[in-house]
């Protein structure tokens, strides 16, 4: 199935700032995060950025929030998201039936996401290359965990170029520079 821009949401999984320092890769994890908001924003792709404890972890990291621009932030407890009344009001309102995952920590928010997302029958495709754990070893079994169960694992340039669908466009040739 290609992820199509009319289908999706683009959730952003608690990019804090107590939390970045900690995670494997974090400059790969923000680069290609920023580049999703970018193609987001280019294909009207609607955004929801999440904090979880944000009085604990800190706000979004100003970087990725400066790049999310309006996008609303839901502040969280649960580790799922869908678990938040918040957030699955915000969610289900945008009626689309994609969710696309990036953020942290993949092994804790974002598999719980994506596990209750699929309960729902959304599909559901993380972003392995914009989601980050502490240790590589969470991150690696919980990216199988979740190809097990059905959510589709992809990367960032695989979501922009899905979105974008054709070269010569207006958002293909100003999304072009931040790609290459």
């Amino acid at each position: 199935m290609l992820i199509r821009a009319r289908d999706s949401v683009l959730i952003v999984i608690d990019v804090q700032e107590h939390l970045v320092p900690a995670m494997q890769a974090p400059a790969r994890t923000l680069k290609n995060t920023k580049m999703l908001l970018m193609a987001a924003q280019e294909n009207a792709v609607p955004v929801i950025l999440t904090e979880q404890y944000p009085k604990g972890l800190g706000p979004t990291v100003p970087e990725i929030a400066k790049a999310a621009g309006a996008a609303p932030v839901v502040s969280k407890l649960h580790f799922s998201c869908m678990e938040d009344e918040k957030f699955a009001e915000v969610f289900r309102g945008l009626t689309r039936r994609q969710a696309i995952l990036a953020g942290m920590e993949a092994h804790i928010c974002v598999v719980q996401t994506a596990a209750s997302m699929l309960e729902e029958g959304y599909e559901v495709f993380v972003v392995s290359d914009a989601t980050a754990s502490r240790t590589l070893e969470s991150e690696k079994a919980c990216l199988a965990r979740m190809s097990a169960s059905g959510v589709n694992i992809v990367t960032t340039e695989m979501v922009v170029f899905e979105w974008l669908g054709k070269a010569g466009t207006p958002a293909f040739k100003r999304l072009l520079p931040i790609i290459k």
